[in-house]
């Protein structure tokens, strides 16, 4: 790895300057969901191309991200990051003076690709600016700015919508990435000790295949998941993202280096953000519209019993990075956080239409602190695994299982909930307005107790899959040391996480 003068580097305003640039980019996909009917009224969309305001920001997010990190490693990581802050905050300037819907969704899209520079590039610095507790801490911090900006989005979005509308809330989104971009200078440039060109036709393959698996998730409730659109896609996705890997096998220089996958404790630990998403974000995604659905909470008090979920994310990290700079290995801390996603999903099956936010305040405790647990720990382990070459490309394929997982699952879950609804309510499009919330398409008490026992289904099916992803992931992680030993990279780079 080479990097420029240390003169210019100074740690502290490298990781603040990381850390804010980290809190606005999740708070811009939390936060614009709660402008969308401001975004409708004002623009007079509906539909599909209201919800691709979220899609086309996701959609690029997630497929331009491996593509990012290995840029980050060929042209610098400082000048990554910057690039992909500067596309956001145009991609942002541009959404909230858009005149139509249409421009909005394109500007939402570049927003997408800045955000997949930022996430690529954040945790490729901080892994090459610190070591050993020091990066402990500063990937610790980086996992409360994700859930700060996740936990906030929602409601500096509804204060801004509220007094100013709905444009200040992508305005604030651009406003805070331009003051990152002031610090910027002060980070310290770094990339690969040889630096050969992007692999172009590789890139092209994995965002196209990427980008139709996703496109194709995101469809399938709307079109219907046996619709030969979908089909067609999610088939071109799997096509492409297997000639993808065929591509990597084969080249010199390539986009994503196989023996990173090949090392089953870095594998596992790029799996450890796919289970939260099934434990967490899920969750984060439909619970809202069961409780002003079903329970008749208002919108603001349904945000404020989040907040039961959302705030251990914001303090365990910090208690995490401490446990592991203490020794206690990271291994336990990840195995902990999975287990409580499926044990705080399965208790949050006593949940009801009359029951108290004391009842539910256990099990939401429960998944809060299990996200608190592996945020920043578990991408702090698995960059202790990667030389230091590959840590832009590692950390692009890290981010690119959790967002493409997110786009995925999320959107599965909610075709899963819609149609586990319709079976108990008789109506796939009744349905569909219960799983939003909307209860007033027949006798209250029918649709609550059919969204009510859809919830309970689908959390029991989260809560196994976790279970699953739990053994699985601590099973690899805890692998003998000499298997270790074989891989890649292993605990003896400079200064690692403890993992196991």
């Amino acid at each position: 790895m080479t990097t420029d003068p240390p003169a210019r580097s100074r740690p502290a305003i490298t990781l603040t300057v990381v850390l804010l640039a980290f809190v606005t980019v999740p708070m811009s996909i939390s936060g614009a969901a709660v402008a969308l009917p401001g975004i409708g009224a004002d623009l007079h969309a509906a539909g599909a191309p209201l919800q691709w305001v979220m899609n086309a920001y996701n959609l690029t997010f997630a497929s331009f991200m491996l593509v990012s990190g290995s840029t980050a490693d060929l042209a610098g990581r400082r000048r990554t990051f910057a690039a992909g802050a500067g596309l956001f905050a145009i991609g942002s300037l541009a959404a909230a003076a858009a005149p139509g819907i249409t421009l909005l969704d394109l500007a939402r899209g570049l927003s997408g690709i800045g955000a997949a520079g930022v996430f690529a590039s954040a945790g490729a610095i901080l892994a090459t600016t610190f070591d050993g507790a020091a990066r402990t801490r500063a990937f610790a911090a980086l996992g409360s700015a994700a859930g700060l900006g996740l936990a906030a989005g929602p409601t500096l979005s509804g204060w801004l919508v509220g007094a100013l509308g709905w444009r200040a809330t992508f305005g604030l989104h651009a406003a805070l990435v331009a003051v990152a971009l002031i610090g910027v200078g002060h980070i310290a440039e770094s990339r690969a000790a040889q630096r050969p060109r992007l692999d172009v036709s590789g890139a092209a393959v994995f965002v196209a295949g990427l980008g139709a698996l996703v496109l194709g998730s995101v469809q399938g409730p709307e079109w219907g998941w046996a619709s030969p659109g979908v089909l067609a896609l999610l088939i071109v996705g799997v096509v492409l993202l297997v000639l993808f890997v065929v591509l990597q096998a084969r080249s010199a220089a390539p986009l994503l280096d196989l023996s990173l996958v090949k090392n089953r404790r870095f594998l596992a630990l790029c799996m450890v953000p796919v289970v939260s998403t099934f434990g967490f974000v899920t969750l984060l995604t439909y619970l809202p519209t069961y409780l002003v659905g079903a329970s008749g909470f208002s919108p603001q008090r349904a945000g404020t019993v989040l907040l039961l979920m959302t705030a251990p994310v914001l303090l365990a990290p910090p208690l995490a990075g401490g446990l592991v700079n203490r020794g206690v290995p990271a291994r336990v801390l990840i195995t902990v956080s999975l287990a409580s996603f499926a044990g705080g999903n399965a208790w949050l099956t006593v949940i009801g239409p009359s029951t108290s936010v004391a009842v539910i305040a256990g099990p939401l405790l429960m998944v809060g602190l299990g996200a608190g647990l592996s945020f920043g720990v578990g991408d702090g382990a698995a960059m202790s695994l990667v030389e230091p070459e590959q840590a832009g490309m590692a950390t692009g394929f890290l981010n690119t299982m959790r967002i493409g997982s997110e786009a995925i699952v999320i959107a599965v879950y909610g075709a899963v909930l819609v149609s586990l609804i319709g079976t108990r309510v008789g109506s796939q499009e009744v349905a569909a307005k219960v799983a939003a919330g909307d209860l007033t398409g027949g006798a209250f008490d029918t649709l609550a107790a059919g969204f009510t026992g859809a919830l309970h289904t689908t959390l029991y099916g989260t809560a196994a899959v976790c279970v699953v992803g739990t053994v699985a992931i601590a099973a690899a992680l805890g692998r003998p040391r000499r298997d270790i030993a074989a891989s890649p990279a292993s605990d003896d780079s400079p200064q690692p996480t403890k993992v196991a």
